[in-house]
């Protein structure tokens, strides 16, 4: 839905959050836990502010970015994801899909650096999403700047966390045993390439993301579009220093959907414009079994959104496998051909 300068928009904006004030005293911290619990529940996504994420980090890591799409294609073409039975590495332009349609968009898939395991007969099939990273010879820093930025928003997605459960009277740290060293966080750069000569604007389709929280970086170009309480979506103007955060299926599941996680779609940038964006996926163990969380809202909770085509699962790791087969088929047929439902 587009709105002219005539009509505005209701939602010209997300909540803006501001993560400092848990520093700045009670008062100030109560304020936060009010602004959470109400996006967090209203919404689904917010902007974060005052993460302590310096210029100077984000610099690192979209200079490495940028210089990795500048790389030759063969150079990227040499990372294919479909390379790796760990959906790691590159996709081309318009190879994933979301809801069956193209995604118009190129992108490097990276993860936890760990070593490949292939499941052993019984264990659950998700352990194929553990494995190496692919990188480029010819861009060294990349690794580094990758590596550390998943280190760096692992810590900002960890206190915020906290906070959000905290702001809805759970324990803080009732998920804390979910995650630690074992994690599986993720991470993409993206860049959107403009619009496909056949006129298509999808840049990625509408989509709720599958873990925790997520914490996206972008540019001034502008292109996601959330959708809101009047259903229709709306566009997230970038802000200058903030990530877009939205909640992911297993916090509506731990709540019974009192916590919401919200569809969200990029609308490709008009031809010859590039857009960059950066999602950090904050996720749990791939065998993290999510318990309902105890907090004292939970008989108002309305119940998780019923999707027969995208059943929910208590344990993370068939909520992600179940999506990669999905958005990539020519991994999945290349690499997973017996997971794959016959049609």
């Amino acid at each position: 839905m587009t709105y002219s300068s005539a009509h505005p928009s209701p939602y010209q904006q997300l909540p803006i959050i501001d993560l400092s004030a848990a520093d700045r005293g009670p008062q100030a911290r109560g304020l936060l836990h009010a602004q959470l619990h109400n996006a967090a529940h209203g919404v689904g996504f917010f902007q974060l502010v005052g993460h302590g994420v310096t210029d100077a980090e984000t610099t690192a890591l979209t200079t490495a970015m940028r210089r990795f799409f500048a790389l030759p294609a063969a150079d990227r073409h040499a990372l294919d994801i479909l390379n790796s039975p760990h959906f790691r590495g590159y996709t081309r332009t318009g190879d994933e899909q979301t809801g069956g349609a193209r995604d118009w968009r190129d992108q490097l898939d990276i993860g936890a650096e760990r070593p490949a395991r292939t499941p052993a007969p019984g264990e659950p099939a998700y352990w194929w999403l553990q494995g190496p990273n692919q990188w480029p010879a010819a861009l060294p820093e990349l690794r580094t700047a990758a590596l550390t930025w998943i280190e760096r928003l692992s810590q900002v997605a960890d206190r915020l966390l906290r906070e959000l459960l905290t702001a809805i009277g759970a324990p803080p740290g009732f998920y804390d045993p979910a995650f630690g060293d074992g994690a599986h966080p993720q991470l993409k750069l993206v860049r959107y390439p403009g619009s496909a000569g056949d006129g298509a604007d999808q840049g990625v389709g509408a989509h709720k993301d599958y873990g925790f929280l997520t914490l996206l970086l972008q540019d001034t170009v502008g292109g996601l579009q959330v959708m809101r309480e009047d259903g229709a979506f709306h566009d997230v103007p970038p802000l200058p220093g903030a990530f877009v955060v939205n909640l992911g299926e297993l916090l509506e599941v731990a709540t019974d959907g009192y916590l919401l996680a919200t569809n969200h779609r990029v609308v490709s940038p008009p031809g010859g414009t590039e857009r960059f964006s950066v999602p950090y996926f904050h996720n749990p163990r791939l065998d993290a079994r999510v318990a309902p969380l105890p907090f004292p809202y939970a008989d108002t909770a309305p119940g998780v959104t019923d999707d027969p085509a995208n059943p929910l699962h208590a344990v993370y790791g068939l909520n992600v496998l179940k999506g990669k087969l999905r958005a990539h088929p020519q991994v999945a047929a290349r690499h997973h051909a017996q997971l794959l439902t016959p049609a």
